[in-house]
Formats: structure tokens, C-alpha cells, sequence
């Protein structure tokens, strides 16, 4: 009676054979392999439409400045007002500073809050946004192309690439998003 209920007690005990255990393996695998490409494809998309609003954003204020300053975009005159920005170290700096301070028509700029002598900007808050497929938020500044349909950012590898006498402004990540 003691072997009998042994056998018994064995039969009882519930588990998983291999071959169940393969069956499932093998399902989450087939899961996995339809899943993981839609969650990368999803990435992707969700990276251009960062780069699409940023650069939106970028142009917006460029814009928005260019026509509050004589026709003159960001990063073509000093911000001290003393002349044209030609150096290379002058037109980044430049860009940067009058869209992220407070300007006077000349373009000079200034941290401090001051509407009577700098009415306009900043232009925009908390400086340049990161291009989100190099994650840079520099600028390289080109003063002297004059095509406006010149868009090539294969010599650099910066956040943006802005070409200060026509007013583009591309990415500058060697992405082939010259044509965004």
C-alpha cells in the first residue's frame, strides 16, 4: 500500500516536459523578432520628428530675428555692434548669442533685461536645441555662400549648419537631412 501511494503521489505532481517548454521558447522568439524591428523603426521615426521640430524652431527664431534687424541674420554682425562678424571664432558665438539674449536692432546683445535699449528676443530660451542624431547643439556658420540652394553638410559634423549671408539652416550631422 506504501509503493502504491508513492506511484500515485509521483502521477500527481504537476510540471512542464521539455517539449512544452521548447514550444514556448520558440514562440517568444517568433514574438521577439516581429516585435524589436517596429520598436527600432519607431526610434527612427521618433528621431526625425525631433529634428523636424527643432529645426523648425531654429528657423522660426532665425526668421523672426532676421526681419526684427534690417534684414540682417543672426551671426552676420558682432554682438558689440562694431561691425561685420567675419572671424571664424565671431559667427557661431554671434548666432548663438543674438537668438539666445536680449538685442538691439544693430544686433548688439545683452543678459540683462532691458526693453528700452534691447526691445527684441531672446529668441530663443535655454540656447541652441541638440540635433538628436549627434546629439550636438553647436553651429558651424558659412559667410560666404551666397546660392541659396547651396545645403551641404558632408564637410562638417556639427548640430547645425547655417549659412549667414542666405539664411539656411540645415543639420549638420552628415545625415543626408541636407533636404529637410
Amino acid at each position: 500500500m506504501n509503493r502504491e501511494f508513492k506511484i500515485q503521489k509521483l502521477k500527481d505532481q504537476s510540471g512542464f516536459t521539455l517539449i512544452e517548454m521548447l514550444v514556448v521558447v520558440i514562440i517568444l522568439g517568433i514574438l521577439a523578432m516581429i516585435i524589436i524591428p517596429q520598436i527600432t523603426v519607431s526610434t527612427d521615426d521618433a528621431r526625425l520628428n525631433t529634428l523636424q521640430t527643432n529645426l523648425s524652431s531654429l528657423r522660426s527664431a532665425v526668421e523672426l530675428y532676421y526681419h526684427q534687424h534690417n534684414n540682417t541674420y543672426p551671426g552676420a554682425v558682432k554682438t558689440d555692434g562694431t561691425g561685420t562678424a567675419t572671424a571664424a571664432g565671431d559667427l557661431p558665438a554671434a548666432f548663438v548669442d543674438q537668438l539666445t539674449q536680449y538685442t538691439n536692432r544693430n544686433g548688439q546683445t545683452s543678459t540683462d533685461l532691458d526693453r528700452t535699449n534691447f526691445p527684441y528676443g531672446p529668441y530663443l530660451k535655454g540656447g541652441l536645441p541638440a540635433n538628436p542624431y549627434n546629439d550636438l547643439a553647436d553651429v558651424l556658420c558659412d559667410i560666404t555662400t551666397v546660392n541659396v540652394t547651396t545645403r551641404d553638410s558632408s564637410a562638417t559634423n556639427n548640430g547645425w549648419k547655417f549659412y549667414v549671408r542666405t539664411g539656411v539652416l540645415i543639420p549638420g550631422d552628415q545625415g543626408n537631412h541636407d533636404t529637410l
